[in-house]
């Protein structure tokens, strides 16, 4: 089969897209000025970045103020929490709800607030790596400053039961936040509706450049900001607006939105073909929910073979993939999200997952199958 380049690792980064820089090079070269000055090119740039606040808005179903752009997922995540702790803390409130599936954003967050006072309850997901809304419930006590629970995660693609979650928490009267830097421009998201107090996005997972992203916080809620400075973002994120990307993403957010359904059922489709291949090569188990997933993650697991030289070979062959999440690929330990999913050392170390994007083909994804079969083939030979 002749060598193609096949990338399939958007879980991780997605590349821009050309509307996306079409909007973002105005802000870049002549519409250069600072969001924050009162003449009319400072002004200008003010329009893009507030313009993209209300396509934000619009594509999460709150309002424009309840948009806040940060500098990517992470720091939406840690905004969130320590927001929100910081501003409870002297009522009393000193408990955090989590997974133990989160992304690092938020768990080594939690972490942090472990040191300086706070408890936090990590709830363990079932095998197929979806948490129990009950398991939550139970948790809660009266210390209960934040749930956070993601709105689908970034390894298996699990989509974990947020509605559930969000409604358990408005009747005990506590806050929630979900991390949904997955789930934006593949599933369907209505804040409002879905009783979400905070919600985190990063805008190279649809498209728009890396460094870009947004806290969404509901109106009204405490919130002591991360930072120090101007009065950028009504104080809640400090700093000058970073308008060509600001741009980018807003852009990035209403073309994800524009064609949602449409590239769910394709893409799912690719999953699922790609899946199937998968899983009839002997050894070849899946991870996480087989239904309830995002619809470009594959996340399996090969009986006797080490990831790391299995994407090797598929590296070789041109095929983007990865072990789990990028933002751990330099840790050798295996998978903390299969490890908490019951899944043996072994097989989380052996765990490969593909994120398929819409840009891929019905021969891209016999292609990896091909690949993956021939390379498992050779290395259980060694």
């Amino acid at each position: 089969m002749e060598k193609r380049f096949v990338y399939a690792d958007n879980a991780s980064t997605t590349k821009i897209s050309p509307g996306v820089l079409d909007a973002m090079m105005p802000y870049l070269t002549e519409q250069y000025g600072n969001a924050s000055s009162v003449y009319s090119l400072g002004r200008k740039a003010k329009i893009a970045v507030e313009t993209a606040r209300e396509k934000t808005a619009l594509a999460l179903g709150c309002q424009p103020s309840e948009i806040f752009f940060t500098s990517g997922g992470t720091e939406a995540d840690n905004l969130a929490i320590y927001g929100i702790c910081r501003a409870l803390a002297s009522q009393g409130k000193n408990h955090i709800i989590t997974t133990a599936i989160e992304h690092p954003a938020v768990l080594n967050t939690c972490k942090e607030l472990e040191k300086n006072g706070f408890d936090v309850t990590y709830i363990f997901p079932d095998v197929n790596g979806i948490i129990d809304p009950s398991d939550i419930k139970k948790a809660i006590t009266c210390r209960t400053a934040l749930v956070s629970v993601m709105y689908a995660n970034n390894e298996t693609g699990a989509i974990q039961p947020v509605n559930e979650t969000a409604l358990i928490c408005k009747e005990k009267n506590v806050f929630f936040h979900t991390d949904a830097v997955q789930a934006v421009g593949q599933l369907k998201i209505n804040t409002a509706e879905q009783n979400i107090d905070l919600l985190s996005v990063s805008g190279h997972k649809l498209h728009a450049p890396k460094g870009t992203g947004a806290l969404y916080i509901r109106k009204g809620l405490p919130f002591y900001p991360l930072f120090s400075g101007g009065n950028q973002e009504k104080g809640i994120r400090p700093g000058t607006e970073n308008t060509a990307s600001i741009a980018g993403f807003g852009y990035a957010m209403e073309e994800a939105m524009a064609s949602l359904s449409e590239r769910y059922i394709t893409v799912s489709m690719l999953r699922d073909r790609l899946t199937g291949k998968l899983l009839s090569i002997p050894g070849v188990t899946l991870n996480g929910d087989k239904k309830n997933r995002l619809p470009g993650h594959c996340n399996v697991s090969v009986s006797g073979i080490d990831a790391e030289g299995l994407l090797l070979m598929l590296d070789l062959k041109g095929i983007c993939a990865s072990a789990g999440s990028a933002c751990t690929s330099e840790d050798s330990q295996p998978s903390h999200v299969l490890r908490a999913m019951g899944i043996s050392k072994e097989a989380a170390k052996s765990s490969v997952r593909f994120s398929l994007g819409d840009d891929l083909t019905a021969e891209d994804t016999d292609y990896i199958a091909h690949v993956f079969a021939e390379a498992v083939k050779k290395l259980r030979k060694k």
